[in-house]
């Protein structure tokens, strides 16, 4: 249970470029805090000089998340409240802030969300993408192997994919996705909620048509959006290839539900019409 009497971490969402974006809830809560955990505390400086506030600030970022554990806690069992903010947008998504709010959580601390803008919520908001089931990933590998590792294992998932990615990696990261998911439609938003915002719409190849003849497209930070998969079919009761990868899984006494599970997973369609099958092999050994 949570002492009363203890202060609270409110996780706060900042601007991801327009300031008028910022909540009035947002604006109240920096305003009331005992001190705000910042991300970079120049940038946050900034924001809060747009206020009209001065407050104490402390750094949190991956490089010292964790040591910085105790001493916030230290401050929240005193009765102080915290918030923590990250450069743009919504702290823990692909910004840090997921150490201190595990641990806090863990300890028994109050910890209270102030939503607002969020970079993958908007740019999917607009894209005209499906957006019933999304996967987000993050930043993918900086490296070009492990990236197009990466985009080959999320090849046959059926949900709209989302990236994050920076601009000088932006040219890269296309080339890959035209490399690995052909030609499927892909929709980049750059610059959200600033002056050059923009959407740009098509196959990797032809946005990386347009930025050769605009390389001011390839400015900014970039929220990369591409169509999921086709749906597979349900299997054929023919299908030699899959059958023989049931058998494989029985013959090493792998249990049928276990073996219809790893089928879905690798050749798509309805858990259950594996499940048929596969008992229907184990029945007939």
């Amino acid at each position: 249970m949570t002492d009363v009497n203890q202060g609270t971490l409110y996780v706060v969402a900042t601007p991801i470029g327009n300031l008028e974006d910022l909540s009035s809830r947002a604006a109240r809560v920096l305003s009331e805090v005992a001190v705000i955990a910042a991300e970079d505390t120049r940038h946050t400086a900034r924001l809060l000089r747009h206020l009209g506030l001065a407050l104490p600030m402390l750094s949190l970022h991956e490089h010292n998340e964790a040591a910085r554990v105790a001493q916030l806690d230290e401050r929240l069992v005193g009765g102080e409240d915290i918030a923590l903010v990250s450069d743009a947008g919504t702290p823990l998504i692909s910004d840090p802030g997921f150490v201190l709010v595990r641990e806090l959580r863990a300890r028994g601390r109050r910890i209270v969300p102030v939503p607002g803008a969020c970079a993958l919520v908007a740019a999917l908001s607009a894209a005209g993408l499906p957006t019933d089931r999304f996967l987000f990933q993050g930043f993918l590998p900086a490296k070009g192997g492990a990236r197009r590792l990466r985009l080959e294992g999320l090849a046959a998932r059926e949900e709209t994919l989302v990236f994050y990615e920076s601009p000088h990696r932006i040219r890269d990261t296309l080339a890959d996705i035209a490399g690995t998911l052909g030609g499927r439609r892909v929709v980049l938003a750059r610059e959200l909620t600033k002056a050059f915002e923009t959407f740009l719409d098509g196959s990797a190849e032809a946005l990386l048509a347009r930025m050769e003849e605009d390389p001011d497209q390839a400015r900014g930070e970039f929220v990369i959006m591409i169509e999921g998969a086709e749906p597979r079919d349900a299997p054929e009761a023919g299908d030699v290839e899959a059958d023989a990868l049931l058998g494989a899984l029985l013959a090493e006494d792998v249990g049928v539900k276990q073996a219809a599970a790893v089928a879905a997973r690798l050749l798509g369609g309805p858990k259950k019409v594996w499940y048929g099958r596969a008992q229907a092999l184990k029945d007939a050994r």
